[in-house]
This record gives C-alpha cells, structure tokens and sequence, in this order.
C-alpha cells in the first residue's frame, strides 16, 4: 500500500520526529476525520508499503532523516509546494530562497525525479494576476532546472469554509479575489494555462494538473495524480495499487493510500489552506500532539488491528 504524509497536514515540517518514531514501532493510528471514535491502524513495515508520498512546504527537518529511511528499505518521494507568495497568503514559511535552497539539495540526495513541484494553489487576486503567475513560475522553473522533472498546479477552489476565510483575509487588506475558473475568466485561465505550458516545454517539465476538469488536454496539460501508481511503479519496480481513491474528489485521479495525518493541525496558517478550515482549533489540537503516540493528535491505547494492505488486517 501507499502512505499519504500527509494532505491534511505538513507530517515533515512539524512532525518529522514522530513519524520516525512510528517508522521504528512499525505502525500508525489514523483517526476518521468524520467520526473521532473510529480509529484504524496501518503498518510502516517495508514489506508492507510501496511507497511514501510525503507532501510539503518545508521538508527541511526531515532530510536528516532520509538515511534511516534508507537504511529500512521505504520507497518515498516528495510532493514539495513552492509557491512565491508574500505574507498575506504565506504567513508562516520559510523565505522563498531557503525554501529552494532546500528543494535543491533534497534533488541532490534523492534524485529530481522524486521530488515534485508544486505550484499550488493558483490564486487569481488584484495583486496575483495571470501575468505575475506566468513571470514568477518562469522565475522558479528557472532556479529549478536541476532539481526537478514534473510540475503540478491546481486553481484555488471557491468552495466551502476555506473559501470565506480567505476572502474575508484579503479584502481586509483591500485585495479582490477572483475565480479564475468561472466562466467570465476563461481568457485568463487559457492565457496561464498556455504560459505554464510553455514554460514546462522550455524547461523539460512534465506538466499536469491536479483534481481539475478544465478541458486543458487539448493544449498539452494533462490530468495528474498526486498519488501517482504509475510513478510508484516505475520509480521503485513494485506492484503499487492502480485503484482510484474514492475518498477523494470525483476529478482528483490519485490511487488509494493510508492518510496519516489530521486537519486542522498545520502551523503554517496558510490563508487558502482547505486543510486548517478552524484557525481556533489548531492551536489547541497541536498541544496534543505527543511525540510517543501512534496517532498524530492525542493517544488511544486500546487495542487496534493493524492493515498490512488496504484490505487485509492483522493483530500485532
């Protein structure tokens, strides 16, 4: 099986050390999201995980890890977020050019082909217009050209709570929002889309895009998984699973994975994040973060069937 580390929160810029400890025991607890009494468990056993997609803004405290990593035989690769937003969307980051610094080295540790970028999300704002995204990507696909071989975007979704927040945080800096998707931009959306398309070319980028339906095949951009089974396959030679994850949007095309992480649980504070929807809680949900746990936030000490596959269970 495949291990998500995580969408809902950056397992290894703030929980490194905890995922190494449940690296070590061989297993992890997940909470459902929906339902706090249900509580699954999954093994870290190598013969057991294909692969570990580990996604992040900062994955700086983890590389010192990546040895050990090694050392126990997991496959893992990286779906590293780079975007040059200032403070009002980012409040939280790292500067922009410690960010590359450290997308550069983990290419060198790793290898480029296991470190995608992630242009995510495209924010269309009276301050982040078409011709910024296309002068910026450009920018970063340049300092990039040894550090990576795929990109991924997606477009901020006008959905749900994340949606009124970050509306609600730029226009009290006086910052109009716009849905680049909707039909009275398509001109804009067609103008990034073949920009970012011809920046892929001349920068030997494969190119896709992430859980979006936009027609955008016809210019050269295709539909991506950020669960990638096929890139599983080629990159570790192993019989990772082809089936789409049905817990995910109906045009995201990820393979099924075991999620490790919990939301509302991410101290970068990120203004557009779907993934902290209550600013409230994510103070209080990190103070029960305990380092020994098997799950991620707070401690369940009963006894828990742990999955060696998707399927199959087995009691340690």
């Amino acid at each position: 099986m495949i291990i998500s580390a995580s969408r809902r929160t950056d397992i290894p810029a703030f929980y490194a050390d905890w995922f190494m400890a449940r690296v070590r025991e061989g297993f992890f607890h997940r909470v459902n999201p929906f339902n706090s009494r249900q509580i699954s468990g999954f093994s870290l056993k190598p013969e057991d995980v294909d692969a570990i997609c580990f996604w992040s803004k900062n994955p700086r405290p983890l590389i010192k890890h990546l040895d050990e990593l090694d050392r126990r035989g997991l496959n893992y690769y990286f779906q590293f977020t780079l975007n040059p937003y200032d403070k009002i969307f980012e409040p939280d980051l790292p500067s922009l050019q410690e960010r590359i610094e450290t997308m550069q080295e983990l290419a060198v540790r790793i290898g480029p082909e296991r470190v995608i970028w992630r242009y995510d999300p495209v924010v269309l704002t009276g301050v982040t217009p078409v011709s910024w995204h296309l002068e910026m990507a450009e920018r970063l696909a340049g300092t990039l050209d040894s550090a990576t071989r795929r990109l991924m975007f997606s477009f901020y979704d006008f959905y749900g709570k994340g949606r009124g927040r970050l509306h609600k945080h730029l226009s009290e800096s006086g910052i109009r929002l716009d849905d680049i998707t909707a039909a009275g931009h398509r001109a804009e959306l067609e103008e990034l889309a073949y920009g970012f398309n011809n920046m892929a070319d001349r920068h030997a980028l494969q190119i896709f895009t992430c859980s979006e339906d936009l027609g955008l095949e016809r210019i050269g951009i295709r539909q991506g998984a950020c669960i990638d089974g096929v890139l599983v396959r080629r990159l570790f030679g192993v019989n990772a699973s082809g089936k789409k994850d049905k817990n995910q949007r109906a045009a995201c095309n990820c393979v099924e994975s075991a999620e490790m992480g919990i939301y509302n649980s991410c101290r970068f504070s990120c203004a557009y994040c779907y993934a902290n929807f209550n600013a409230g809680a994510i103070s209080g949900n990190c103070s029960r973060h305990d380092p020994g746990s098997p799950m991620l936030l707070g401690r369940y000490d009963g006894e828990i069937e742990i999955r060696t596959s998707l399927k199959v269970r087995k009691k340690i």
